[in-house]
């Protein structure tokens, strides 16, 4: 297995199943699974799942539930039951391009020190945004990508802006657990660590290289 897609979720069942169906239909790319983490959800979230791979049973996709209530628990807790060589980490209200694996994944084979790549996060706003929100927030605060950067791919140190976020990151399965995963954050509404944040620093430690392709896109 190349690639897990991780889907964490909480108490989104409708917004869940867009974005899994968005990475259902991948195209280029065969070779992967799909893995919902259910956070401890009290809606419809595990009927509408199960339904949901009972109607698709061409495709692979877990479901696992997970009762520590916090994002990056089940985001651990799924990444050891993972298939994949790569780890795909992603939310329950995004929505992949078509061609989002088969434009980022090939950067795990080009460079053997690459630890985690990401790529082009695009907002989808439901109402219409007002001017200050354009001008000023269009950037990794509302965990979108900076709209400086340029449309090529790049291996950088960490040091250099990038804006991995776990909304759209694929991280070599080596390399995440080498770093212990993810670093739990807020936890039942108490924010007790640094999340995504404590995993990218521990990944620069360590002397892995980070990458991005905007060529690669999610829609948020």
């Amino acid at each position: 297995m190349k690639v897990s897609a991780i889907i964490p979720t909480f108490n989104r069942s409708e917004s869940l199943i867009r974005t899994v169906e968005s990475f259902a239909n991948q195209k280029d790319f065969k070779n992967y699974e799909i893995i919902v983490s259910d956070n401890n959800s009290s809606d419809n979230t595990k009927e509408k799942v199960l339904e949901y791979i009972e109607n698709n049973p061409h495709l692979k996709i877990k479901y696992y539930f997970e009762v520590n209530q916090g994002v990056h628990y089940a985001r651990n807790s799924a990444a050891k039951l993972a298939e994949g060589e790569i780890l795909y980490f992603t939310d329950d209200d995004m929505e992949a391009d078509p061609y989002l694996l088969s434009e980022l994944i090939p950067l795990f084979d080009k460079e053997p020190r690459l630890g985690s790549a990401t790529g082009f996060v695009s907002p989808i706003f439901e109402v219409k945004p007002p001017n200050w929100v354009k001008k000023n927030l269009l950037n990794q605060y509302l965990s979108v990508t900076k709209l400086d950067l340029p449309w090529v791919y790049l291996i950088s140190k960490k040091e250099e802006p990038l804006g991995v976020y776990s909304n759209h990151q694929a991280i070599r399965r080596k390399a995440f657990f080498e770093s212990c995963g993810f670093n739990p954050e807020n936890t039942k509404g108490i924010w007790i660590g640094d999340g995504e944040t404590g995993l990218v620093n521990d990944l620069e430690t360590k002397n892995w290289l980070f990458g991005y392709t905007l060529k690669s896109k999610i829609f948020h």
